[in-house]
């Protein structure tokens, strides 16, 4: 591979507009690491898509007013209980709902689009909201293999030789880079052309670790889904980082699953629902995010505790102090450049609650 993609990054800290916090970040060894915000839209059993949808603007604008750096969407399909399928439309409401944070995906799973429609959707995005916006990209579909067909209207899956053909095919319609010989050279992306959105790449694995290095971008770890593999793929992304027009280091973030309250006790109780909504993913029977009083009542067997075990082991659940010092040992352990936290519970009180603490806990 010889290209790079050369989509400006802005990923340090921002200046904050008049009347509003600074980002929130922690001191570690004298460098500042930024907090930000995943969020899935869940749809608990007693609310609606819409309210849910709704949900997440409230919480993206607390969570702005607490300091945190950027909030990302996530692409999910043919989950009862995620309303966030379509990142680009939640993009651009979450940015005109909120004025200073960093908005983006986390990410746009790209065997789903093609890369035009994405350039579009994001120059779209850009146009309105300059210097604010942030492409995430992932290589999965993001959800099951027939879901996957309906969305690209097409059986055979991407292969790991597709991927970074559709990053450059991505990367040339924004800055115009087909060669004269490519039938896509007659194409101007409006809006797309010259749009400055900041692009990273995102994985569970090794994979993109690699990628994202070779092409110089900054990486983003869903340690929220594969705990065991962030060493690995973090070591792989620092070993293959290539300084590019884009970075002149590597820049990690880190994406855990955070559930805080007031003692550990009660963010074990708030957390229930989330081991019990993967145990029911896992067994193929998704459904609405569950309550912490249906999660109390339906407890875990020993097999669906083994099936989450793997995914559960990367969860910071606890009060103040054992978030605190969860977070400390993770900044530790990873170096990150950046946190993100993903908080699932059915409460958008219960959310905005949590990144409280996390906001209040962040070790200095």
């Amino acid at each position: 591979m010889t290209s790079t993609l050369n989509f400006p990054v802005p990923v340090s800290g921002s200046t904050p507009i008049a009347g509003t916090s600074a980002p929130l970040s922690v001191v570690v060894s004298k460098v500042k690491v930024p907090f930000s915000v995943l969020d899935l839209s869940p749809v608990g059993t007693d609310s609606s898509v819409g309210e849910a949808l709704n949900a997440t603007l409230s919480l993206a604008k607390e969570v702005e007013a607490l300091g945190y750096h950027r909030f990302w969407l996530a692409e999910h399909h043919s989950m009862p209980g995620i309303a966030s399928a379509a990142p680009a439309i939640m993009i651009g409401q979450v940015a005109a709902a909120t004025e200073r944070m960093r908005v983006g995906s986390g990410g746009v799973m790209l065997p789903n689009h093609a890369p035009l429609v994405v350039a579009e959707q994001f120059g779209t995005l850009d146009a309105l909201f300059p210097g604010r916006i942030d492409l995430g990209i992932g290589r999965a579909p993001g959800t099951d293999q027939v879901t996957a067909h309906a969305l690209r209207r097409q059986a055979d899956p991407l292969s790991e030789d597709d991927f970074p053909q559709q990053l450059l095919q991505l990367r040339a319609f924004v800055d115009g880079g087909f060669p004269d010989n490519h039938p896509y050279r007659a194409i101007t992306a409006v809006p797309g052309r010259g749009a400055e959105f900041a692009v990273w790449l995102l994985g569970s694995s090794t994979y993109s670790a690699q990628v994202a290095g070779l092409l110089g971008l900054p990486f983003a770890f869903a340690r929220h889904f594969s705990p065991a593999q962030t060493m690995p793929a973090l070591r792989t992304y620092r070993d293959a980082f290539r300084p590019s027009e884009v970075l002149d280091e590597p820049y990690a973030m880190v994406t855990v699953s955070v559930v805080a309250a007031e003692s550990d006790e009660r963010a074990e109780y708030l957390a229930a629902p989330l081991k019990l909504t993967m145990a029911r993913l896992r067994a193929g029977k998704p459904g609405r995010f569950p309550s912490p009083e249906e999660a109390a009542a339906n407890p875990l067997t020993p097999e669906q505790e083994a099936i989450v075990r793997p995914s559960a082991a990367g969860y910071i659940v606890g009060g103040p102090a054992t978030v605190r010092r969860e977070l400390a040992e993770l900044l530790e352990l990873t170096d990150a450049s950046e946190i993100m936290v993903s908080t699932l519970m059915s409460s958008v009180d219960d959310r905005i609650r949590s990144y409280k603490i996390v906001r209040d806990a962040a070790p200095a």
